[in-house]
């Protein structure tokens, strides 16, 4: 008798495990509808993997900061990662599933403009979000992105005219040397008008470019040398992306191709890019950015201290030595900017959210405060140029006294002036 009663307990008890199972499955299910998703788009393997998983744990950082003091509108955000895999019609497929099947409220994402350009049409079909953290070639307007990058007078604009001035060696010959894409191109196009408004001769610009993933550079400097011992004073300005800038700066030491001889400045390499290459022959070469790492304020002491210790609890690659860059900074800024802007809105929804973002401010670990244009969807910066020290890190300078207003049409492309300085609205 014992027994039986025994075993009908056993029976009521497995009976409550399982109710109590089923009612954790609801109230899971209604917890996840409780959560806000969020989208981050970067490649983690591939040509790109180099410069993208780092904004990946960027987002997942301030993610976790955000949710550590109870969330958005009360709820927790989600994030959902995927990784495109420096494939660029692959971006549009994840773009799209990110939207309709995640349902994300918000993405992060992208770093090269081919693979922007790629989920573009995504976002404006399906009315998503889309924060873009990295300088570019301007050229572009959309109503569901948000530039956090820079824009060419914010970064490429004014590295030319600090090369041509006394300060920066007072170059005449210009090497406009880029991967073989869209950015690279238009940037360089932009130069050239540039560079010829300043009575530069088409015969003292050269131009080369390469394929992503380039890793043979030994002919390429050799030309640049030959180019630059014409006597006029030569400067390289790179817009070369993703893993090529390792070999490419490697055989810039081979060469023995000094920054006193021919500097380059570089639009595309920070303290990330420059982690697995011997530095010391780099010294005093340059890059123009928006922030760096090694820029001495409040701000950037608690963004770097924060990243360190994120860095070293999730044991992320390279946590032994956290470096902090510029599209980093772009991306922390564009997370709580949004966040802003939700709350603002009170709602996530795409149409509110972007209303709320014009005019949002943040105080960045640039040290200066960030502003969201009231109308053109892009950063007001600050610009600083950096010399590569024998520690990789940099040394600025030259900065612009404040914060610059983005112009995403260039006045050196004809045309331009007709253009509107916000979103079309469709």
């Amino acid at each position: 008798m014992k027994h039986t009663a025994t075993r009908r307990t056993f029976t009521h008890a497995l009976g409550a495990v399982a109710l109590g199972v089923t009612a954790l499955g609801f109230s899971l299910q209604a917890q996840a509808a409780d959560t806000i998703k969020v989208g981050v788009l970067h490649s983690l393997s591939g040509t790109m993997a180099i410069s993208e998983t780092v904004l990946k744990d960027t987002v997942l950082m301030a993610i976790d900061e955000i949710n550590a003091k109870g969330g958005v509108l009360g709820k927790k955000l989600e994030p959902v990662v995927v990784d495109p895999a420096s494939n660029w019609p692959l971006f549009a497929e994840k773009a799209k599933q990110l939207i309709s099947q995640d349902k994300v409220a918000v993405t992060f994402g992208c770093w090269t403009s081919v693979s922007r350009k790629s989920v573009l049409p995504v976002y404006e079909e399906l009315n998503g979000l889309l924060f873009y953290p990295v300088q570019y070639e301007g050229e572009e307007l959309s109503k569901n992105v948000f530039y956090t990058g820079a824009a060419p007078n914010q970064q490429a604009i004014p590295a030319v005219e600090y090369l041509m001035s006394k300060d920066g060696g007072g170059a005449k010959r210009f090497v406009l040397l880029g991967t073989d894409y869209v950015y690279p191109r238009t940037t360089n196009k932009i130069l050239r008008a540039f560079l010829k408004s300043k009575g530069v001769a088409d015969a003292d610009i050269m131009e080369d470019y390469t394929p992503f993933g380039h890793s043979d550079y030994q002919t390429i400097i050799a030309k640049i040398k030959k180019f630059s011992a014409e006597g006029k004073k030569t400067a390289v300005i790179s817009t070369i992306n993703g893993d090529s800038n390792v070999p490419f700066y490697k055989e810039l030491g081979n060469q023995g191709l000094k920054a006193t001889d021919v500097p380059v400045v570089a639009f595309s390499v920070g303290e990330e890019e420059l982690r697995g290459v011997d530095t010391k022959p780099l010294v005093g070469h340059l890059a123009a950015w928006n922030y760096f790492m090694s820029l001495k304020n409040p701000e950037n002491s608690a963004f770097t201290k924060k990243w360190a210790e994120y860095a070293k609890a999730k044991k992320l690659p390279g946590a032994d030595k956290p470096l902090t860059n510029d599209p980093m900074e772009a991306t922390y800024i564009g997370v709580y900017m949004w966040k802003q802007a939700v709350e603002k809105a009170k709602s996530t929804d795409t149409d509110k959210v972007i209303a709320a973002m014009a005019g949002q401010t943040f105080k960045a670990p640039s040290g200066f405060v960030a502003k969201m244009d009231e109308k053109n969807h892009h950063l007001h910066k600050p610009v600083f140029i950096g010399e590569v020290k024998a520690d990789g890190q940099f040394n600025v300078v030259w900065k612009t006294k404040g914060p610059v207003r983005a112009n995403p049409w260039s006045p050196y492309i004809p045309g331009n002036d007709k253009k509107k300085d916000e979103p079309e609205k469709k």
